[in-house]
């Protein structure tokens, strides 16, 4: 998952950055790599705000051509598929934790931006979902 970024000017100087995407992100840093740099922070930091109120993570649009993106970690990325897919089927934690015959608990971390999850814990979540988590190179 990699979210366009907008990079704007500061009038103290340096850059502002803002995603289209996510408009709870927004940073600055004191040139063009250093605010990059905490786009990746603010990026995850707002994605705190969907996952703590269950609201869908919209995705990245396409980036414009020469466009500066922020990608997520993969773990992260895998969090914000599992969300989605729970909002959308309208599936809470305890009855993802019956399928997965799993304490309540396991799913909520599973769930939680702050807590370090193994990414097979989050695909066999998305196939009981009747989804597959598929990693590729590109």
């Amino acid at each position: 998952m990699r979210y366009p970024v907008n990079l704007e000017a500061a009038e103290e100087g340096g850059f502002v950055v803002t995603f289209p995407d996510i408009p709870e992100a927004i940073t600055q840093g004191a040139d063009r790599a250093d605010a990059l740099h905490h786009a990746a922070d603010a990026l995850e930091s707002a994605l705190e705000f969907y996952f703590d109120a269950r609201r869908t993570v919209p995705a990245p649009s396409k980036p414009r051509r020469g466009q500066s993106v922020v990608e997520l970690p993969a773990s992260v990325a895998a969090k914000v598929l599992l969300l989605n897919e729970m909002i959308a089927q309208k599936v809470r934690p305890a009855e993802l934790a019956r399928r997965l015959q799993v304490k309540p608990q396991e799913v909520t971390r599973l769930i939680d931006l702050r807590h370090t999850s193994k990414i097979d814990g989050i695909a066999g979540a998305l196939k009981a979902l009747g989804k597959t988590l598929e990693i590729r190179a590109a």
